[in-house]
């Protein structure tokens, strides 16, 4: 079943962040969301997520295995990388070398994650999200604080473990929408769709 929102209105107080949104998300392909700070597009995210909950509206096929990639890294500070990753795949005690070392994260995987830099704690994060392996994965602004080099290789990696599933991107980045390809919805405020 494909992720739709129907007529979505969220506000904060007096402030209408998303307006009457309308949207059926392709599956199984990659729909980019951009558009200027504050204009609501962590706010989209978190309803088609059902973190948030509509004013009005409704947002249905969210019932699938989802993963997500929040604007913080929401990691557990105190664990391990690897533990940190083995947290969305339990009972499997297998390594994950080799996802790491694709990341520019090698020989880090017992590493307790409060000594990482931010760019490394944003790539367990990513990490963390594709080995749950869900089938629709929502990322918000996944490669900020990332180096060119590094944001390359991460973004190249990302699209080869994405591919053939439902994505839904959020980004201010037009060489990260270009790189993902897909379709494009580019939000203003106030929204109206």
């Amino acid at each position: 079943m494909a992720l739709r929102a129907d007529n979505i209105t969220k506000c904060f107080g007096d402030n209408k962040v998303i307006d009457s949104f309308t949207h059926e998300f392709a599956e199984n392909c990659t729909t980019v969301i951009m558009g200027a700070s504050g204009c609501g597009k962590s706010t989209l995210l978190s309803m088609l997520m059902g973190v948030l909950a509509p004013d009005s509206g409704t947002v249905t096929g969210n019932q699938a295995r989802t993963g997500a990639v929040f604007q913080e890294d929401r990691l557990c500070e105190n664990l391990s990388v690897q533990s940190n990753l083995r947290l969305v795949v339990p009972g499997r005690k297998r390594s994950f070398d080799a996802e790491l070392e694709a990341v520019g994260l090698g020989g880090c995987a017992d590493k307790p994650v409060r000594e990482l830099s931010g760019g490394m704690k944003r790539r367990t994060a990513l990490l963390r999200a594709l080995v749950y392996e869900p089938d629709i994965l929502f990322l918000d602004e996944p490669f900020k604080g990332l180096d060119s080099d590094t944001k390359r290789t991460v973004m190249e990696y990302c699209k080869k473990r994405t591919a053939g599933k439902t994505v839904i991107l959020v980004t201010h980045d037009k060489e990260e929408a270009d790189f993902f390809g897909g379709e494009i919805i580019e939000l203003q405020r106030p929204l109206s769709y």
